[in-house]
């Protein structure tokens, strides 16, 4: 009889008798879900399905449905785990559980982020399964970075002592062993003194201790789950070491059970192998506590108290005091406590931990200010806009610590290959075993045990585990470092696989400040006039060139009058009433559709955007009244970022809604490749798609409301950090500088990252391939190779460190475009397409 789990969650967005209907029927149509029960006023679902792998279909067709299942992502701190495969059976664990409707495990963090059902069980009872399963769990805090480093420093130190305490132990049992095998004298003064049977009993006795004294962690979590049928790499070194202990104890006191040609003894191999696998392990908790240094790094910079001003009296309050609205003051070199606007005082600002960009920034009234910067030499009052976890500091550890946490798609292969990695050894440990004793020559039972040993120890599951998560880690808190943050870790691999970068204007290319440099106005039109009632409709308007304009009126000492039914078309333009009239401000093609002959002033518009500069025209009451020439200064910086980009192999692309002459103005003083021109926002989707038609992965950058879209769309979206809130949460991947500099920086950064990522794989699954065959004997036929297990521990140990050393490189890295970079392109001509040629 089947087994079924009952359950019971909370869905959103029903309203009616018939939504239940709705989620009654579609439910009833999936295999193995059955007892549906829907209640309306709880808002919750109650089923039974026949197997929890399942339950992520039910979420799926209740959100195709459209009443999503509520859920939650938690991360616990997982304790125990050793080897790709323990991760393999804590997800499996995991998922088994009903609540739960996704698990990933990360091996180098030691962290489970956890995807689950909103129901009556707590996070305290999933963490209970995983302990009870011998993978001790609890929630992880918000400092789990920190408590992880503490944690590894501790497990490094504790693995020291037990590896020293081992090796003092081992050294008088491989005196005693291999001294009397390499030096004939000293096998005779053994002889002669405490003869062989005694030098036996004191090795079983020194290698007991070691065995079950700093090597009981072997046994105490190997043996359980071996027996479990369950194997990790735990049980290969308590299988193997203790078979060789075994056969050493039959030898020294049941003699008589073994012919006399094989009984020899192996205390030695028992206890050297122990104590190169604790050494091993110490190396690895010494580095995978350097793993995560950059969110260490991060979690340094947050402020512990802040000076508030409060009725003209300054008090010492922990950050964790201050609310939205409070004034603080920022003394000279301290560090900005909270994310703040400055309300008096000038400064100049270090944001390089945040941006990665080494030059101090002016700070003065009305500018924002990021809690962890370090101010300057100046005297900074600041009004506190935002708290606790909804700090850029804080967002951003959020952000690594996720991306860290992440699964690329290179991992599948590595997952399937873990999964049966462990029981595969342990049966080709037996076969080898078996075929020693069968076919080998005299000793056979001697070379079967050295063998079947060699192969359980040699085995490194460890290694495939670490590849991965290990480089990740590295590689994204460096990033973070760079001011390059990955908030979805596959964005990584995605980034690195790119071929197109496609770019937006407004904002990325250019400085997103533009100022008004023209106002060609019609016959009978007087610009004194026209110009205010111009800005009076932008002064409506959020768009940085709207801003422009109503900075320029203001500049020329006009008065802005008062606007009325505002209306803005994306895309092509606003309208609204002033004083009586109807203005209209936009493209052409906003004129065309309102029915204002624009001829007479084609050529005003050309000229001005074959000079780069963005040209609207204006209309009052149906008849054209203006040309206005917007420019928006190309960021110093582009032009190199752009160069870098195509020496890297990558075409850069530019879609904007701007004329055909003002890109291809645009495209010759930076260089760029290619210009999809007169795109409407909506569009940019479309040309998106044109450019992978091809097979080409296309990367988008972009800083506005209207770029989010195109970032949520392409294969990696990039935000500017500088941009919208909206475009930096549709975002794969944000900048926190404000320049296309850092792209070229996150290119960088996920293809050394994943280069190492396949180096480690490389290493990882080419040192088993290799090494496992030469541990069973395959080279003893041909050339009387046979591996002693001695050998085999330290390869396995080294392996795992090898792995780790390799990821620890990227720590190194440097921008590879930073404020020193100069590289200027050749301006050479560029290619142009229209919204229209992309459409064809």
């Amino acid at each position: 009889m089947i087994q079924k789990n009952r359950i019971t969650f909370a869905i959103d967005g029903m309203s009616c008798a018939s939504c239940v209907g709705r989620v009654e029927r579609g439910l009833a149509e999936l295999d193995g879900v059955t007892d549906i029960a829907v209640n309306l006023a709880t808002e919750k679902v109650t089923l039974s399905l026949d197997d929890n792998g399942r339950l992520p279909a039910v979420v799926a067709a209740l959100s195709d449905l459209g009443y999503p299942a509520r859920t939650r992502d938690v991360r616990l701190s997982v304790q125990s785990m050793s080897c790709a495969s323990c991760v393999g059976r804590v997800e499996a664990t995991l998922t088994a559980i009903p609540t739960v409707v996704s698990a990933t495990v990360n091996l180098a963090s030691e962290t489970a982020k956890v995807t689950v059902l909103e129901t009556d069980k707590s996070v305290q009872d999933i963490a209970a399964v995983l302990t009870k399963a011998g993978y001790p769990a609890e929630l992880a805090e918000d400092d789990a970075a920190a408590t992880q480093a503490e944690r590894k420093a501790d497990e490094a130190d504790r693995h020291r002592r037990h590896a020293i305490l081992a090796a003092a132990l081992a050294l008088p049992v491989f005196l005693l062993e291999m001294g009397a095998h390499l030096i004939p004298a000293f096998h005779m003064a053994i002889e002669r003194t405490i003869g062989t049977q005694t030098s036996w009993i004191l090795q079983f006795l020194l290698t007991t201790i070691v065995l079950f004294g700093p090597g009981r962690q072997f046994y105490a979590k190997g043996v359980p789950a071996l027996l479990k049928g369950a194997p990790s790499m735990d049980s290969l070194v308590a299988v193997g070491t203790g078979a060789a202990w075994g056969y050493s104890v039959v030898a020294t006191f049941l003699p008589a059970v073994l012919p006399e040609g094989v009984r020899a003894v192996y205390f030695e191999a028992a206890a050297v192998i122990v104590v190169l696998i604790l050494i091993g392990r110490w190396l690895e908790a010494r580095a995978k506590g350097r793993t995560g240094a950059a969110i260490q790094a991060l979690l340094g910079l947050q402020v512990q108290t802040a000076t508030l001003l409060r009725d003209g009296e300054t008090l010492s309050v922990g950050v964790d005091a201050l609310q939205v609205g409070d004034a603080v003051l920022i003394r000279p070199g301290e560090r900005v406590p909270v994310d703040a606007r400055v309300i008096a005082g000038s400064s100049n600002v270090d944001e390089s931990m945040i941006t990665g960009e080494p030059v101090p920034v002016a700070k003065s009234v009305g500018a924002r200010v990021t809690g962890g910067t370090v101010n300057g030499t100046g005297s900074l009052t600041a009004e506190v806009f935002s708290v606790g976890a909804e700090t850029t500091l804080a967002q951003i550890i959020r952000m690594v610590e996720e991306a860290q946490g992440a699964k690329l798609p290179i991992q599948g292969l590595v997952d399937r290959v873990t999964r049966w990695f462990v029981p595969a050894v342990m049966g080709l440990a037996a076969f080898t075993v078996l075929v020693w004793l069968f076919i080998g020559p005299d000793p056979a039972l001697t070379f079967a045990l050295v063998a079947g040993v060699s192969v359980l120890i040699i085995a490194c599951p460890c290694a495939m585990g670490l590849a991965t998560p290990t480089s990740i880690m590295v590689g994204t808190g460096r990033a973070a470092e760079m001011g390059v943050l990955f908030r979805k870790g596959d964005a990584l691999q995605a980034l690195s696989e790119v071929d197109v970068v496609a770019v937006d204007k407004t904002g990325t290319v250019t400085e997103g400040h533009p100022t008004l440099t023209d106002v060609v106005v019609a016959k009978s039109f007087d610009k004194d006039t026209v110009l205010p009632l111009i800005a009076a409709v932008e002064a409506q308007s959020e768009h940085p060139i709207a801003d422009a304009i109503v900075r320029g009126a203001k500049d020329a000492g006009l008065m802005i009058p008062q606007a009325d039914d505002f209306r803005s078309v994306t895309g092509h333009g606003v309208t609204a009433r002033v004083d009586g009239q109807q203005i209209l401000v936009g493209a052409d093609r906003f004129m065309r559709s309102e029915g204002v002959d624009f001829a007479e002033m084609v050529d005003v518009e050309t000229t001005l955007a074959q000079k780069g500069r963005t040209a609207l025209y204006a209309a009052i009451d149906g008849r054209l009244a203006a040309v206005i020439g917007v420019a928006d200064p190309v960021k110093p910086t582009s032009a190199a970022a752009i160069k870098a980009l195509q020496n890297a192999g990558i075409t850069v692309v530019m879609i904007t809604g701007d004329k055909q002459e003002t890109a291809e103005a645009i495209a010759r003083e930076t260089g760029i490749d290619q210009v999809i021109a007169g795109v409407l926002p909506d569009g940019k989707v479309a040309a998106i798609d044109a450019l992978r038609a091809d097979g080409r992965n296309v990367a988008f950058v972009g800083d506005g409301i209207n770029d989010a879209p195109a970032l949520a769309h392409a294969d990696v979206g990039v935000a500017i950090g500088t941009g919208t809130d909206v475009a930096i949460e549709a975002a794969d991947v944000v900048l926190m500088s404000g320049d296309l500099r850092g792209v070229m920086n996150a290119v960088d950064v996920s293809r050394r990252t994943m280069a190492n990522i396949r180096q480690n794989l490389a290493w990882a699954f080419g040192y088993n391939v290799a090494l496992i065959p030469v541990a069973a004997g395959v080279l003893y036929p041909a050339f009387g190779i046979l591996l002693s297990p001695v050998f085999a521990a330290g390869a396995m140990a080294l392996s795992s460190v090898s792995v780790l050393s390799n990821a620890l490189r990227l720590r190194r890295m440097k921008p590879v475009m930073s404020d020193a970079t100069t590289t200027i392109p050749d301006a050479s001509p560029r290619r142009v397409s229209t919204a229209q040629e992309v459409a064809s």
